[in-house]
């Protein structure tokens, strides 16, 4: 491998595959070898209408093994209508209709050729259904669509993708990759949770884009996020992140995604597509920055952060954990409901586990901090006020928010000219307390609330109207959630991210925005420590010791972030 910590891959589509000639594949590795290196190689067999020729299959296969670089197999499962399968299906992306005979004996004759010249072979994320034909929906009955999806693409994965790929070569490795819309996946038929009994791997995609203009808005932290929450729902089986040249429009805003990936510890970093590597400026500086990438990484843990339980299935306050990453609260998601956490964060997703309230009384009873989101709250209000977790409610009413007010020892007021609209939330005084006031004129809403139960206590966090408002939030407000996420260590600022790992490291990296511009963040610890050491430069910065009120004594260390720029740093 060219680097310690990840591996390195290209993905070559099918009208690649099929137009390469000797020549061309030669200087095309020339360059990709020459500026980020080329571990490993997935080769299309099948997009769209295509099938590439076993003989153009093998003559890159054999230069590629030459060259040092494993190759494994690519299929897209994607199909323009075709001889024998029925018409006038209206399918996004021409997606296969897994309910259509002819279309069924295709996909399989796919999946047996990509196996009969591969042992390994992942599936592009077009592995998915959003056909509504008169034959799926005969099929459905009285099924919910979700239900019926699950159900189909549980027995095409069996019976048509890895059965017979396994009959053609008993030893083949299947992977399947899945997109970075998690929040959809269960409306398509993706099954993170079924098919990990089915495939042997999965990967995911960490493509972020640019947000502001993509027609996804997906927060730059996905590119961590989402490798997080795969790792943790198929421990040790996730190979990597995937990520793509599209919609970036800047070197920097490319080049996060493959940071951010890496920092997640990805095993792979997949670089789609092969062709528009070749000459792209975007690879002049990554070669660089992954070098310096693995040196950061060398000897670092497991990343760790506050576990936010988004359920297999579900959707509500989509991607809102990310942007809190942003906000330089390291956040792990995961699948599983985090019960033997500290603290843990739930978001409206978390409410489509039935059983998540009960869950959520015993571990805050037992000891735990847990936060709900106000659309935790929406959703689960009626019970959690029945057994007395909390006695908060949403009126429906919104609040544009020009004020904050820091309460306990932490007290203070912070105006700013324009407002933020906040949901209002009622509660009962003194039976909880709120941390954080959000006004105007003379009236104001809770913005972090705090009730106790059993030997725990829950806190409510509301959400702005507009996500990307939480970005606005003034620094020392949104320290308020960080002290309760985590206490004993936090950083404040805005438009960074912090990561962390069990061995105590952290990487800093301040996002490139149109307002480049270095920022100052201080970073807080309550650990009786002497300096914060930058890993790669030996600079220390001595920590000082500040009093919060009577009770909260930290040592501090002020950090300057350049756009751009990652850092790694360490109390000692």
């Amino acid at each position: 491998m060219h680097y310690e910590n990840f591996g390195t891959a290209v993905y070559i589509p099918a009208r690649v595959a099929a137009s390469l000639t000797r020549e061309k594949l030669e200087s095309d590795y020339a360059f990709i070898e020459k500026y980020i290196g080329v571990d490993k190689v997935y080769l299309e067999t099948h997009r769209d209408a295509l099938d590439v020729d076993k003989e153009q299959i093998v003559m890159i296969k054999s230069f590629l093994q030459y060259k040092g670089v494993s190759v494994s197999g690519g299929i897209t499962t994607v199909l323009p209508d075709f001889e024998g399968a029925e018409k006038g299906k209206r399918r996004l992306f021409n997606t296969l209709c897994y309910t259509d005979p002819a279309m069924r004996d295709r996909v399989r004759e796919i999946s047996e050729y990509a196996a009969s010249l591969f042992d390994e072979v992942i599936l592009d994320d077009f592995y998915f259904t959003n056909c509504t034909c008169e034959r799926c929906i005969r099929e459905k009955g009285d099924r919910d669509w979700a239900t019926f999806r699950r159900e189909l693409m549980k027995d095409v994965s069996k019976n048509l993708i890895v059965g017979p790929a396994k009959a053609v070569n008993p030893g083949i490795r299947m992977i399947v990759k899945y997109p970075n819309w998690r929040e959809s996946y269960h409306f398509t038929g993706y099954l993170p949770d079924d098919q990990q009994e089915i495939f042997d791997a999965t990967y995911i995609g960490t493509e972020t884009r640019s947000p502001r203009y993509a027609d996804q808005h997906l927060p730059e932290y996905l590119s961590y996020s989402l490798v997080r929450y795969l790792d943790h729902a198929w421990p040790g089986r996730n190979g990597g992140g995937w990520f793509d040249t599209y919609q970036c429009w800047s070197a920097d805003r490319y080049m996060e995604q493959a940071y951010l990936t890496a920092f997640a510890r990805a095993k792979e970093l997949m670089f789609f597509q092969w062709n528009d590597l070749i000459d792209n400026y975007f690879l002049g500086g990554m070669g660089i920055q992954l070098k310096k990438i693995d040196g950061l990484l060398s000897g670092v843990g497991e990343p760790t952060g506050i576990p936010v339980y988004i359920p297999y299935a579900s959707n509500g306050e989509n991607h809102l954990e990310m942007r809190l990453g942003m906000l330089g609260i390291p956040v792990d998601p995961t699948p599983v409901f985090p019960s033997d956490a500290r603290v843990m964060l739930l978001t409206e997703s978390s409410a489509s586990d039935e059983l998540v309230v009960s869950r959520l009384r015993d571990f805050v009873r037992a000891g735990g901090d847990a936060v709900i989101t106000a659309g935790f709250l929406n959703e689960t209000g009626k019970t959690l006020r029945e057994i007395g977790l909390t006695e908060a409610e949403i009126t429906g009413r919104r609040i544009g928010v020009t004020r904050y007010q820091i309460t306990d020892d932490f007290a203070g007021y912070i105006d700013c000219e324009k407002p933020i609209q906040f949901p209002e939330i009622v509660h009962g005084n003194n039976m909880s307390w709120s941390l954080l006031n959000g006004g105007d004129g003379d009236f104001h809403t809770p913005l972090v609330l705090m009730s106790t139960y059993g030997k725990g206590r829950l806190f409510v966090l509301n959400i702005p109207d507009n996500y990307a408002d939480i970005y606005r939030i003034p620094c020392a407000a949104a320290d308020a959630l960080k002290r309760v996420l985590s206490e004993n260590e936090y950083a404040s600022g805005t438009d960074f991210s912090m990561f962390t790992y069990d061995d105590g490291s952290m990487i800093f990296y301040r996002y490139v925005k149109d307002d480049v511009k270095p920022s100052r963040i201080r970073v807080y610890t309550k650990s009786d420590v002497a300096a914060l050491r930058d890993a790669v430069t030996g600079e220390t910065i001595k920590a000082q010791v500040i009093r919060l009120g009577w009770r909260h004594e930290y040592r501090v260390a002020d950090v300057v972030l350049w756009p751009g720029v990652f850092r790694k740093l360490r109390w000692e």
